[in-house]
């Protein structure tokens, strides 16, 4: 075992947003969460990370480095940073200022893990959307991470490079033995991925494989009873560029 979750219950302002969660997680699992606006997605993973006060228990069987990833960037795009200099704001002063040749080629390593190294010496305000979700991915595996935690990690991309994306989390956790827990709106995405999907309405819905757990009465105690589940097969733009190259 991995991560336990005990009767997790988490209240903000006198609200109930978390009531009484309860799952496990094992090693090397991609975890999919699940549910509608205001479930209570993201508070679960700013608990898991011990940013938020919480009742109930939260167990690691081992002592795990966390990394993540939120759904939006705040921060300034004149602000003159670089690639690399974020990297080294998260090594410590000193480190910032006068970074050694290893703590260099560690940034490399990690940007390359999303095939990022050549944005090295950019301003963080010049990527594009796509740039900047993957240095972000990169910088959350800087430090060698045993979980990842994901709010939406593609937000705000296209559907060809969200799939590109989602391929490249797959790679790193099957390359890296890590464990992921991936906030999405997409159900093919879960489907696709995951090892298991958890389901939240503020109240833990279901949990389990996608196959067993997502069935057609579950989603619509989740979303509503209109929802419906139309499988999509989105092609990554790796996969496009291979076909055009074929056809060629």
């Amino acid at each position: 075992m991995f991560l336990e979750i005990k009767n997790l219950t988490v209240k903000m302002g006198g609200r109930l947003i978390l009531d009484d969660i309860s799952f496990n997680v094992e090693k090397g699992d991609v975890v999919a969460v699940i549910g509608p606006n205001g479930a209570g997605k993201t508070t679960l993973l700013k608990a898991l990370m011990g940013l938020l006060p919480y009742e109930g228990e939260i167990i690691r069987h081992q002592i795990a480095k966390i990394g993540y990833v939120p759904q939006r960037f705040a921060f300034d795009t004149a602000f003159p940073l670089t690639v690399e200099e974020l990297f080294l704001l998260k090594t410590g002063r000193r480190s910032f200022w006068w970074p050694s040749s290893l703590q260099k080629a560690d940034i490399v390593k990690a940007l390359s893990h999303t095939q990022v190294e050549s944005l090295r010496k950019q301003k963080i305000g010049q990527l594009s959307t796509g740039q900047l979700q993957r240095v972000f991915i990169a910088y959350a595996l800087f430090g060698q991470p045993d979980l990842l935690l994901f709010d939406e990690p593609t937000a705000g991309i296209d559907i060809g490079a969200e799939m590109t994306v989602y391929n490249l989390l797959q790679k790193i956790s099957r390359e890296h033995k890590l464990t992921m827990m991936i906030v999405s709106h997409e159900l093919n995405v879960v489907f696709r991925y995951a090892t298991n999907v958890v389901c939240l309405n503020k109240r833990l819905a279901c949990y389990g494989t996608p196959s067993e757990a997502l069935s057609s009465e579950q989603l619509q105690k989740l979303y509503g009873p209109h929802t419906a589940f139309y499988a999509h097969n989105h092609k990554d733009n790796e996969e496009i560029n291979n076909e055009k190259t074929a056809d060629n």
